[in-house]
């Protein structure tokens, strides 16, 4: 396979990295899912990988999309999702670190990714990455200009091992700077006995490894947390409706009690 990719690497006919959906939703929450989808630009071939790896977490975040449409739905909220995958190029990653197209993940190789030029990278970042993050940011700047409060919710899922390690969270909570909403998210969801809330969990938020919210949300001081969800609880839409609802119920309380105290 030839690693030379002509430009435009998206060809015609190909869909466009970034959809909105529900763009007029009168809701204060944006929601956003970096990882929804497992597209692989026709250029790119399979990315040297066999068959059914794609369907994996490595190639995208399993459900997440089908639980962010649910509560797109019922909190009548404006999603922004991404249609490629992450092994192409990772839109909540900075582009150019190691992780942005990684050649290795978890214990798969990504034979596409090995040797990729700075060309190569830049058409990735330029048809994939930047048009995702300029359609966030056009939103905001609408949603600001129209005087539409912005919570911005991102929307995640995790496997429920990795590397051989059980994670015995239902879901985490991510967040960095401005930790009120996430945390008062958590004080809800823990009058659950029975659910186990990842705090920074499965993974801390930190510039280093995340992109999404430091920069769209951190930089404009807006309410935010990262929501990830066991994916084993959202393969399937039983599990997908419960957690919309659950969320669906509790975002505007969260958001309620941070109103009060400001």
């Amino acid at each position: 396979m030839s690693n030379v990719t002509l430009s435009p690497l998206l060809r015609d006919g190909e869909p466009p990295s970034a959809v909105i959906e529900r763009p007029q939703g009168q809701s204060p929450f944006l929601l956003l899912a970096d990882h929804a989808g497992q597209r692989i630009p026709s250029q790119l071939g399979d990315l040297g990988l066999a068959i059914g790896e794609i369907d994996r977490h490595i190639g995208w975040d399993i459900g997440s999309l089908a639980t962010a449409r649910l509560l797109s739905e019922y909190l009548d909220a404006t999603l922004i999702h991404q249609q490629y995958s992450r092994l192409v190029i990772d839109c909540n990653r900075t582009p150019g670190i190691a992780s942005s197209i990684p050649e290795i993940s978890e214990h798969t190789r990504i034979p596409r990714n090995i040797g990729v030029t700075v060309a190569e990278a830049d058409a990735r970042r330029i048809e994939v990455f930047q048009p995702y993050h300029d359609l966030i940011t056009q939103t905001l700047n609408q949603r600001r200009d129209n005087g539409q409060p912005s919570v911005i919710i991102s929307m995640h899922s995790f496997t429920p091992s990795f590397k051989n390690i059980e994670r015995p969270w239902q879901i985490g909570t991510l967040f960095n700077r401005n930790p009120a909403f996430a945390l008062q998210l958590v004080a809800f969801l823990q009058q659950d006995r029975e659910l186990h809330v990842g705090i920074n969990e499965p993974y801390a938020m930190t510039d280093a490894t995340d992109f999404t919210l430091p920069f769209h949300a951190e930089q404009r001081q807006l309410p935010y947390v990262g929501i990830e969800i066991r994916q084993d609880l959202i393969t399937h839409q039983a599990g997908q409706v419960q957690w919309a609802t659950r969320l669906a119920q509790l975002l505007p309380q969260v958001l309620e009690v941070i109103n009060k105290a400001e």
